[in-house]
């Protein structure tokens, strides 16, 4: 056993707890959403930051570090400045959902982008594993993320900046100040985020856009539970229900309350893993929104524990354009293996 102390509390806990494991063997209420009371730790591989604690007085991720003998931890402690990890820093040619389609010419690059680190779903078939569940590239401060994020932007001559991930929205703090800084620092330029729209409360939203979000690409993974549960590998159903519930609630606000604010959506495609059926309610439910929001659809590929899976062919892409473009949808965009189909039915770029 470890002895360590916790808010004043000298306590043992077994040895080669983390601090997470450690917090909820006391009894402390650990979140997955940010609407529960408790203490907020999404990722579980450290490259959120968003469970970051004083630990013997520095701040440090709760999900990752290891108690040890005589630890001091502070759990309502002020942090100071926010960190993540974040990565791949790096001009984009194609863009994310939340990318006006026709903006894509080919000819060179329409964003700068950043990746930041850590996701709070497990999709296995996960196409941007590496940033989702490793604690990939460097801790940064908003300050130092955006120093980063204008040098890149500069060098590709574009006035489009993007945040994707994992999932970006993870550590609110730190993302509200990061946009608020490139707001500042770059007046016209667009600001985009690019999300799974599970914890984008309208609180959330609110402040994404006072701080500078001009454009925003939610990926909404399904419309039944069942699916949204094998797509992104949930096995607790009342945290499913509130993610999706949350995602699509943040879709209708968007439209609703911030008109301004240019959004587009993800549907991810492969038949193993969702039925055309459903995405074709998705897309009436879409339509009864707004007809004219920009709807991506993403040919998911064979990617880290789903190496059975057997990517669309461009031809079934375009019967699924086609399909959605039935169901009303005016702006549908499909990613295949030979670049994305517009809403005309002809290849960008």
């Amino acid at each position: 056993m470890t002895t360590i102390e916790v808010d004043g509390r000298r306590i043992e806990v077994p040895s080669g707890f983390s601090v997470k494991e450690a917090l909820e063997k006391l009894g402390y209420n650990i979140t997955l959403h940010p609407s529960d009371k408790g203490l907020f730790m999404p990722c579980q591989v450290g490259g959120c930051w968003a469970c970051a604690l004083k630990i013997d007085g520095e701040a440090r991720p709760a999900c990752t570090a290891q108690v040890q003998e005589g630890m001091r931890i502070r759990t309502a402690a002020p942090m100071g400045t926010p960190r993540r990890m974040v990565a791949g820093f790096m001009g984009h040619k194609t863009g994310g959902v939340g990318t006006p389609w026709w903006l894509e010419s080919g000819l060179g690059f329409i964003e700068a982008v950043c990746f930041t680190s850590g996701c709070n779903l497990c999709c296995p078939q996960c196409q941007n594993w590496r940033y989702a569940f490793m604690d990939a590239g460097e801790l940064l401060t908003p300050e130092e993320a955006a120093e980063r994020m204008n040098e890149t932007k500069k060098q590709c001559g574009v006035e489009r900046i993007a945040i994707s991930g994992g999932e970006c929205t993870l550590n609110r703090p730190w993302l509200i100040s990061f946009i608020r800084l490139l707001r500042e620092q770059n007046p016209i330029a667009r600001i985009h985020v690019d999300t799974n729209g599970t914890i984008l409360t309208e609180d959330y939203i609110d402040q994404l856009v006072g701080a500078g979000m001009t454009d925003i690409g939610i990926d909404l993974k399904a419309l039944r539970i069942s699916t949204f549960m094998e797509i992104t590998g949930l096995l607790d159903e009342g945290l499913a229900t509130k993610y999706l519930q949350t995602a699509w609630e943040a879709v209708k606000y968007l439209h609703d309350s911030h008109p301004q604010v240019f959004l587009g959506i993800g549907i991810p495609f492969n038949e193993e893993l969702i039925s055309i059926s459903e995405i074709q309610e998705m897309a009436e439910r879409i339509v009864s929104i707004d007809p004219w929001i920009q709807v991506c659809v993403l040919d998911y590929r064979p990617e880290f524990r789903r190496s059975d899976l057997v990517r669309p062919s461009h031809w079934k892409m375009l019967e699924v354009h086609y399909i959605l473009r039935d169901c009303g949808l005016q702006s549908v965009v499909c990613q295949t293996e030979r670049g994305k189909i517009g809403p005309a039915g002809r290849l960008l770029g």
